[in-house]
């Protein structure tokens, strides 16, 4: 267990990939981290202890497992990359509270994994994500409204304001509604380059979201995946006005979009970022009434 910091120096790093002829996948976006305080932060910020379980994604060489290893009760960790299984056998040998599974994260069957490791414990997601697929994986945690406290990750800085921003302000997009349908967000802390090995171009940070019991708006007949896509249409288009950006993204009239606009009394000329969750439904709901 003394060991654990040993995994954020670049020497013994290096020596483990040239021992199991590891060389890091730009495909796969893997930076591990080398600042020996963000991994100990994270697993803080998880706020989980020995009565829980932790579903991680992505555990490169072990430095975040480890210390979430020491909080948890459990830890699964989901790999994709198959040259890293021998690796991480050797750096987490002698962690008797970790299962390796193998496979891609967004075709495993998440609810039964958290079944099937963790039982009737608590469970919380904590990763330092693949940058690549953030809002694809993240989406997904929370769309299947799976059976997990918080989702604790790292993700690019740029990516982790638009995940926290609130409806209804200047940085947000569509993924913010998304995100502010199905939980609560904030943005905890910012990571630099140089804490990486090798150091991204971009600065990352840790968010936090926790899952909503139930969401804060009631969309039109239970239409998730109407109400979704036409936020997404909305913003297909940023630099036009919400009107002639759904108009076109949906491919309906623009009188029938301006009319149905009116009837939800929402403000002319707005931008779809002016827009709140409610806004969105009432849309939908004029949209879908008969004229």
């Amino acid at each position: 267990m003394s060991a654990a910091p040993a995994l954020t120096d670049r020497a013994v790093i290096r020596e483990l990939c040239r021992r199991y002829g590891f060389s890091l996948s730009k495909g796969f976006g893997q930076n591990f981290i080398v600042n020996p305080g963000v991994c100990p932060r994270m697993a803080e910020a998880a706020g989980v202890d020995k009565g829980w379980g932790v579903l991680e994604i992505g555990p490169g060489i072990g430095t975040l497992t480890r210390e979430l290893c020491a909080a948890a009760g459990k830890v699964a960790a989901i790999e994709v990359d198959e040259r890293l299984y021998p690796l991480l056998a050797e750096t987490m040998a002698g962690y008797d509270n970790f299962t390796l599974i193998p496979g891609d994260v967004l075709k495993l069957d998440l609810r039964r994994i958290l079944a099937g490791q963790f039982g009737s414990m608590p469970a919380a997601v904590c990763a330092n994500l693949p940058y690549y697929i953030t809002s694809p994986i993240l989406m997904r945690l929370l769309e299947e409204r799976l059976p997990v406290q918080s989702i604790t990750v790292m993700v690019q800085k740029e990516a982790a304001l638009r995940l926290c921003a609130a409806p209804g302000t200047r940085q947000a997009g569509a993924v913010s509604y998304a995100v502010a349908y199905y939980a609560t967000a904030q943005l905890l802390f910012a990571v630099q380059p140089g804490s990486f090995y090798p150091p991204p171009r971009v600065t990352s940070a840790v968010i936090r979201l926790c899952p909503r019991k139930a969401p804060p708006v009631q969309v039109p007949n239970g239409d998730e995946a109407g109400f979704f896509r036409l936020v997404r249409a909305a913003f297909s288009q940023r630099r036009k006005t919400a009107v002639n950006a759904v108009a076109g993204a949906l491919g309906l009239p623009k009188a029938q979009v301006e009319a149905a606009w009116r009837r939800a009394g929402l403000p002319a000329g707005a931008r779809p970022e002016q827009l709140t969750l409610a806004d969105f439904c009432a849309l939908q709901t004029a949209l879908s009434a008969p004229v």
